[in-house]
């Protein structure tokens, strides 16, 4: 199993899609609420995001793609999917995704 760590985005090499996601167009996997940074890929033609319920998926498309953000080193990813968390605090009302 593959991981790979980009701030506070997480993502898991998969097999394949969940039955029912459906396309989201863009390429950035997380906005910046506080620096206005985004977590995203540089080369969107060579990715296609997908969503399920509240799940969010990346296929990278093209033999490589690269995820970058302002304050972290970019990562080279492989062709293939990819399921993708934000990270989550707890708070005793909710767990709430981090803010960047």
């Amino acid at each position: 199993m593959m991981l790979y760590r980009h701030g506070d985005v997480l993502l898991r090499k998969i097999a394949s899609l969940p039955v029912g996601a459906e396309k989201r167009v863009g390429a950035t996997l997380a906005h910046g609420e506080l620096t206005g940074h985004s977590h995203r890929i540089q080369q969107s033609h060579a990715v296609q995001l997908w969503v399920n319920g509240s799940e969010l998926f990346l296929e990278v498309k093209e033999p490589t793609a690269t995820l970058v953000h302002e304050e972290h080193r970019a990562i080279e990813l492989l062709q293939g999917l990819y399921r993708v968390w934000r990270q989550r605090e707890y708070r005793p009302e909710a767990y709430v995704e981090v803010a960047d």
